[in-house]
C-alpha cells in the first residue's frame, strides 16, 4: 500500500531541492527561523520582533499584501480600509522599539458593515473587500499615487456575510475573475471583474464558507463550517472533490495550498491543523500547534514553514522539512493580547503581518543574531 506521504510515488517533503544542496534557499540560510529544528520539550526562544503596529478602535480582521510586497491593506470592524507601507526590516535588532505603521491610504466607512476579508489582484491595481453588509466592493488602486480615485463596483450577489474573496487571474489575456463566498445560502459567486457581472453561483456546501484558496489558474479550494473542504473548477458547475475533516469532525476555518499545488493545509475550530496530499487524495497527518481555534494557516513562499494563528492569542511556525509523516516541530514565534484572526506572509521575505481582536495589526520580522 502506498505511503500517505507519497505523491506520484515520490516522498513529499515540501519543495524539492537539487541533490546535495540545502533545502533552504541560500538567501534565507543566514536568517532561517529553524535551521536546527527544535526538539520536543526544548526551550527554544525563537521569537519574531514587532516592527510596526497599527491600532484601531475595533477588531482588525483581515490583511493582504500588494503583489510587490511594498504595501499591505487592512480591513477592520470599524468599516475602515487602510493601506500601509511595509517597513524596512533589513537590520532589525532584538531590541527594536515597535514603531507606528505608516498609513499611505485611508478610507472610512468603506462598507456599511465590518470588513471581513480583502484581496489584491495580480496586477496590484484592484482591491476586493467583503463585508457583513452582504456586499463585495471592487476598488481601483494606483500604486504610483497611492490613491483609489478610479471606478468602484459594488456587488450584491450574496445574501449573507462575505467571509473570503479570491482573485483568479488569466495571465494570457490579463483578465481577473473574483471568487467570493460566505454565509447566507452558502453559495460561491463567480464574478467577471472587468464587467462587474455575476458569471455563476456554485453550490455544494451546507454551512458557512470561511476560507478560499487558489490551486491553479482555474481551480480553487473552499473551507466550510460544514466540516468539509471542497475542490472546484471554474469550468464545472459542481465541486470535483469533497474532503472531510478528521474524525470526530471540525469546521475548516482556513485553507491554504502550497506553491507546488500538492499539499493542502487547513486550520480547524478544534485547534487542529491538517495536512492533505492533494494528488494522492489522503490525509498526511493532523496535529495541534495551538490550544484554541486555529483561524489562519499559511505556507511560506517555498513551503518550508507553515504559519498558524489561533484564538489562543499565539502565532506558531511549524517546520515542514523532512518526512511529513513524523511529528512536526512547532514553535510559538509571536503573540497578541487577544485572539489572532489572520496572518499573511510577505510575498518574498520571511516576515509576516497579523491581525487580532486586540484591535492591532502588527508587522513581524526575525531579528539579526
Amino acid at each position: 500500500m502506498q505511503s500517505p506521504n507519497l505523491i506520484d510515488g515520490t516522498p513529499y517533503t515540501g519543495v524539492s531541492s537539487p541533490k546535495g544542496t540545502s533545502p533552504v534557499p541560500a538567501k534565507f540560510n543566514e536568517r532561517s527561523p529553524m535551521r536546527t529544528p527544535p526538539k520536543a520539550g526544548s526551550t527554544n526562544k525563537l521569537h519574531y520582533v514587532p516592527v510596526t503596529m497599527l491600532e484601531d478602535v475595533q477588531a482588525l480582521r483581515t490583511v493582504a499584501f500588494h503583489p510587490s510586497g511594498s504595501l499591505y491593506a487592512i480591513g477592520s470592524n470599524s468599516k475602515v480600509l487602510r493601506i500601509c507601507s511595509f517597513p524596512d526590516i533589513q537590520d532589525i535588532q532584538q531590541s527594536h522599539v515597535t514603531q507606528p505603521a505608516n498609513v499611505v491610504f485611508k478610507r472610512t466607512k468603506h462598507h456599511k458593515g465590518s470588513i471581513y476579508c480583502l484581496a489584491w489582484n495580480a496586477q496590484g491595481n484592484l482591491i476586493a473587500t467583503g463585508s457583513n453588509d452582504k456586499s463585495v466592493k471592487l476598488t481601483t488602486f494606483s500604486l504610483d499615487t497611492c490613491t483609489a480615485d478610479g471606478p468602484e463596483i459594488e456587488l450584491t450577489c450574496h445574501d449573507g456575510t462575505i467571509r473570503d474573496v479570491l482573485f483568479m487571474e488569466e495571465i494570457a489575456n490579463h483578465s481577473s475573475t473574483l471568487v467570493s463566498a460566505g454565509a447566507g445560502d452558502c453559495s460561491i459567486c463567480i464574478t467577471d471583474c472587468e464587467r462587474g457581472t455575476l458569471v455563476r453561483k456554485m453550490q455544494g456546501h451546507s454551512g458557512h464558507i470561511y476560507s478560499l484558496c487558489q490551486l491553479s489558474s482555474h481551480m480553487f479550494v473552499s473551507g466550510s463550517q460544514d466540516k468539509t473542504a471542497r475542490f472546484w473548477d471554474l469550468r464545472a458547475s459542481a465541486a470535483l472533490t469533497c474532503v472531510p475533516s478528521m474524525e470526530p469532525g471540525s469546521a475548516f476555518a482556513s485553507v491554504c495550498v502550497d506553491p507546488s499545488g500538492r499539499l493542502l493545509s487547513s486550520g480547524h475550530e478544534d485547534a487542529s491543523v491538517m495536512l492533505y496530499d492533494i494528488r494522492g487524495g489522503r490525509v498526511v497527518q493532523s496535529f495541534k500547534p495551538h490550544q484554541g481555534e486555529c483561524r489562519t494557516v499559511r505556507f511560506s513562499m517555498n513551503a518550508y514553514y507553515l504559519l498558524t494563528g489561533s484564538y489562543d492569542q499565539k502565532i506558531a511556525l511549524t517546520d515542514l522539512h523532512g518526512d511529513l509523516l513524523r511529528p512536526l516541530p512547532s514553535v510559538i514565534v509571536a503573540e497578541h493580547k487577544d485572539k489572532v484572526i489572520q496572518c499573511r506572509w510577505h510575498p518574498s521575505k520571511l516576515s509576516f503581518v497579523s491581525t487580532s481582536a486586540d484591535r492591532t495589526v502588527v508587522c513581524w520580522a526575525l531579528p539579526l543574531p
